[in-house]
């Protein structure tokens, strides 16, 4: 039995507005104590933000609580229950590894939740052991750090404890624990489960809980139901628009981990791309390509008619009438995706202002990647440097005819060359987690217990926007190789 935590106080101020929910949608559960938990990763300036006592957490005291060992004041632990479409097939499911503490309350008024992920079995463990293993949980640790400094949304990282017992996989492995920081963790899936094992009444009381903490204003609409569609769906379009500006792709872009409040979450077979090519995917599991690169826009939509379908009795007492509405707002996705991608596409080329012919110009640059094989943030972080001779699209004469289409545009623009500069460096990451960096630092932490090689990652990371003489070692590709980069689940 886990104990109370009694002696530092680290600051937590939980409360726990998801028990007001139905039992159905939770389970209060009892944390399974670690053998030996050792604090190997913690994130000092998100604890920071947080308002915890860093040197609080450091003590055995408080890793305790970040091993589940322990739990503070006020802890409630529990675990969801949802559902999901992986892979496009319906499954029930629910937290099968992961516990939440409670809901942190920072200073500034903010609620997160602090879940634990491998912190032992569940009623929803549907067989597993609940653990995780050390390398997961540090890629996850990395990915969404990485993902936070590029200014993508995304849960966060606070920590990471190794436990001192093993976890059984294709091989033995060190086990860990990771601390999850999320706005929430209600899904796509949480409403398929209410709508598939609740009543109307279930559904109706998780809808008004997700607009009360994610969408108060527009708590007193008449229309708030359709109203909480809508901004979701915009969240969903910028966010996986977001995702495709930086070269990133999400490896399981199941209902069960795409959340209402527009967060990335689960960072288990995803990666960055090097080489653009739109049918780039990294997943070991992903063997037809479902979430590719180029489908990930596509695959957006099709979760978000998923939660629609779902929400379908809150819409109108008509079904005809409430299946119109729910077709409307999905249908202005595409539209939203659209044009946050477009917008985003023109800051990268250092653009102002709208002109017909902006999308054909990125098309262009983009298909001439593709057919060079060109690296895809090293062509833009190219551009942005005036060095467009260190790309393979140099002095072919596609790219001549284009560069001097991308010269004139931002010539009828009337802004110094800095300025340009300036936007472009602002979107074009200078570094992004390269597949071989990440590898690299894991080995040197599971291997060798060497956590400074991903502690200079981290830091390179930290400001990817910097263009310093320090990420310059980061920016290069991997080395040329007859295998494909494999991502895993990491279960």
């Amino acid at each position: 039995m886990a104990s109370k935590f009694t002696e530092t106080d680290v600051g937590w101020e939980l409360e726990h507005s998801y028990t007001e929910l139905p039992q159905l949608f939770y389970s209060i559960i009892e944390p399974k104590p670690v053998r030996s938990p050792k604090l190997v990763k913690l994130n000092e300036d998100l604890a920071g933000e947080l308002g915890l006592n860093i040197d609080a957490l450091k003590e055995v005291e408080g890793t305790a609580v970040l091993a589940g060992n322990a739990m503070p004041p006020g802890a409630l632990p529990l675990a969801q229950a949802y559902a999901g479409h992986q892979f496009g097939n319906f499954t029930m499911l629910g937290d099968g590894r992961a516990l939440m503490i409670g809901e942190h309350v920072t200073p500034d008024g903010r609620r997160v939740d602090i879940q634990l992920k491998g912190s032992g079995k569940t009623p929803y463990s549907r067989g597993g052991d609940g653990r995780a293993a050390l390398g997961p949980m540090l890629r996850e640790y990395i990915m969404s750090e990485a993902m936070h400094a590029l200014g993508v949304r995304t849960n966060r990282s606070l920590s990471v404890v190794t436990t001192g017992e093993p976890v059984y996989r294709e091989n033995i492995e060190q086990g860990a624990v990771l601390a999850r920081v999320a706005s929430s963790h209600i899904r796509v899936g949480t409403f398929e489960f209410a709508r598939g094992g609740g009543s109307e009444e279930d559904l109706q009381k998780l809808a008004d809980y997700t607009i009360a903490r994610h969408f108060p204003e527009i708590q007193e609409k008449e229309d708030r139901y359709s109203a909480m569609l809508e901004e979701v769906v915009k969240r969903q379009a910028e966010l996986i628009a977001d995702w495709q500006l930086v070269g990133f792709i999400h490896g399981v872009m199941n209902t069960d981990n795409m959340v209402l409040s527009g967060e990335t979450i689960d960072y288990g077979p995803c990666a960055f791309m090097n080489t653009y090519h739109p049918d780039t995917s990294f997943s070991s599991i992903d063997v037809r390509g479902r979430y590719a690169y180029a489908n990930q826009r596509m695959i957006g939509g099709w979760n978000l008619a998923r939660l629609a379908e779902a929400m379908l009795p809150l819409f109108h007492e008509d079904s005809e009438t409430a299946v119109e509405i729910a077709q409307e707002i999905v249908g202005r996705y595409t539209t939203w995706f659209d044009k946050h991608w477009l917008d985003g596409m023109r800051a990268k080329l250092g653009l102002s202002g709208e002109e017909k012919e902006d999308e054909q110009l990125v098309e262009d640059l983009l298909s001439m990647m593709k057919d060079e094989k060109a690296d895809f943030t090293n062509t833009f972080r190219s551009l942005t440097l005036g060095c467009p001779e260190a790309t393979p699209l140099a002095g072919t004469e596609a790219f001549d005819s284009w560069y001097k289409r991308w010269k004139e545009r931002l010539e009828r623009q009337q802004e110094s060359e800095d300025a340009v500069r300036e936007r472009m460096k602002q979107h074009n990451p200078s570094v992004i987690p390269r597949n071989h960096r990440v590898e690299e630092a894991l080995e040197a932490a599971v291997k060798d217990s060497d956590y400074s090689v991903m502690d200079n990652l981290l830091d390179v990371l930290s400001d990817p926007y910097a263009y310093t003489a320090e990420q310059e070692a980061y920016t290069e590709p991997p080395a040329p190789s007859t295998m494909p980069y494999r991502t895993f689940c990491g279960t």
